[in-house]
């Protein structure tokens, strides 16, 4: 039987749904998910097999402006990701006018001559009829090669956009094994599922201030996997708040990222967790590098 793959970056502002497709996608979690922006830091590739096609769906960080080294190094992968697939997805929010954002995206990727097919998502949150005017404002800025309005959080519409997808898949062997979803190692995708729960439990700045490193991963004989974290934030007084009073706050993070570990590993996990202070890593080359976030 021949094969096809596709690679197809999902691209969009921050906050605008993309991890949550790409989790849709693929039918479990990969990508963390937050109602904080700039979520995603790194490039992850989601897998989707299809009887004789394999998509790689490809979920960048969200596009802004840089504050800091690892936001330099946001935007970079961003514009890494688009350089070199079949097809773009931009994902945008159902709102009646091209933000300035999306116009700088639009402009990037017309450059790239990489044909991009548009998804309106969030479709849940508006009325039907007042999509048409959605439509219609992106009409005129770009020639997408489709728009169309979708769900990430419920799925209606992501078929559609997945047989879109279909039309743009090339003969060829697949790029990885029929049975993964995602091509993170696990010891990077526990360390993003306790860095999702950082997100949803701590407020402001605080968890974009926040790394996480695995220093152990261990499966014992009967299956039992144990890990080690070490969390970094930036302040001494952001270490309290994470730490919480009488440990409670880090208690509450562990066992909400232990369950969704187990989930995505399949079995019983052992999660210990430590805080660590280091100022301003987000400015450093060196730390950035060091926490993973590389290529």
């Amino acid at each position: 039987m021949a094969t096809k793959t596709a690679m197809i970056a999902i691209a969009g502002r921050p906050n605008v749904g993309k991890s949550t497709l790409t989790n849709y996608l693929v039918g479990e979690k990969i990508a963390i998910v937050s109602n904080k922006p700039q979520t995603t830091r790194n490039r992850i590739c989601g897998i989707v097999t299809k009887e004789d096609t394999q998509f790689v769906f490809v979920d960048t960080p969200g596009f802004h402006k840089p504050r800091t080294k690892l936001g330099d190094y946001m935007v970079e992968v961003t514009k890494e990701s688009i350089s070199d697939v079949d097809l773009t997805v931009l994902v945008v929010e159902p709102i009646a006018s091209v933000g300035t954002q999306e116009e700088v995206l639009i402009q990037q990727l017309s450059g790239k001559k990489c044909p991009v097919v548009l998804a309106i998502n969030k479709i849940d949150t508006v009325e039907k009829e007042s999509l048409l005017s959605v439509i219609d404002a992106y009409s005129k800025v770009a020639d997408f090669k489709a728009i169309i309005p979708i769900s990430a959080r419920t799925g209606d519409g992501v078929d559609a956009l997945l047989d879109i997808c279909s039309a743009y898949a090339e003969e060829g062997p697949f790029l990885f094994p029929e049975d993964i979803t995602t091509d993170q190692p696990e010891r990077q995708v526990m360390a993003e599922i306790i860095r999702e729960k950082l997100l949803w439990n701590l407020d402001r700045e605080i968890p974009h201030g926040t790394a996480v490193e695995i220093t152990r991963f261990t499966e014992r004989d009967n299956g039992i996997i144990d890990i080690d974290a070490t969390i970094y934030c930036e302040k001494a007084s952001h270490k309290g708040i994470i730490i919480g009073k009488g440990g409670e706050m880090l208690k509450k993070i562990s066992a909400s990222a232990r369950q969704d570990c187990e989930r995505f590993m399949g079995t019983k996990v052992f999660l210990t967790t430590w805080v660590k202070v280091k100022e301003n890593w987000r400015d450093s080359d060196f730390l950035v590098r060091n926490f993973g976030y590389r290529e």
